[in-house]
């Protein structure tokens, strides 16, 4: 976390020349790049928030949907408004451990997100995949998550190009009940 952090722009001398850019500052997001909610350890145990948010309320764990063997949350980090994964409760790193029922499952749930996403938001396409292990991206490698992110049209505008910023229009529990109002009923 920033400790220095102040409410009034302060003037920083030797930092390059003065621009017309505005900056938009995100300090959430500093969060993530310090690693806050990463385990300690590649075990269930090891204080994975895939294996803790089951346990919480739908509202505390950002849960949009259950299933007998997934569950749909949003990512607390979102590349994307509505950014959502779906997740195996059971605690496995590799696509490959995952056992039959899972994997329908997991499927099923990929496809009612695709289906709750465009009615909730009009959603163009998905970015739809999953980073099995840290070498291939993956923030929490120990527990298989496939990630759904809703694009639309426009959306790689200047914001990520240029400032390496993404703008989200809401907040995260305000998207969490959009989304699991528009869930399909099975």
């Amino acid at each position: 976390m920033l400790h220095s952090m102040t409410i009034e722009p302060e003037q920083q001398i030797g930092v390059g020349t003065q621009d017309a850019f505005q900056r938009l500052w995100t300090p959430h997001r500093m969060a993530y790049i310090q690693g806050e909610n990463k385990p300690t350890g590649p075990g269930a145990d090891d204080g994975c928030p895939f294996c803790s948010i089951p346990a919480k309320s739908d509202e505390d764990g950002l849960v949009i949907a259950r299933g007998e063997k997934v569950y749909v949350v949003l990512n607390l980090y979102p590349y994307n408004g509505g950014h959502l994964m779906v997740v195996p409760y059971r605690h496995v790193a590799d696509y490959t451990e995952l056992d039959d029922a899972e994997t329908v499952e997991l499927a099923a749930f990929t496809k009612h997100a695709m289906t709750a996403l465009r009615a909730a938001s009009g959603a163009h396409g998905f970015n739809i995949g999953m980073n099995q292990g840290g070498v291939a991206g993956a923030g929490i490698a120990a527990h298989l998550h496939q990630h759904v992110v809703p694009r639309w049209g426009g959306d790689t505008n200047f914001m990520p190009v240029v400032g390496h910023t993404k703008v989200l229009p809401q907040l995260l529990a305000d998207t969490r009940k959009m989304l699991a109002d528009a869930w399909p009923v099975a």
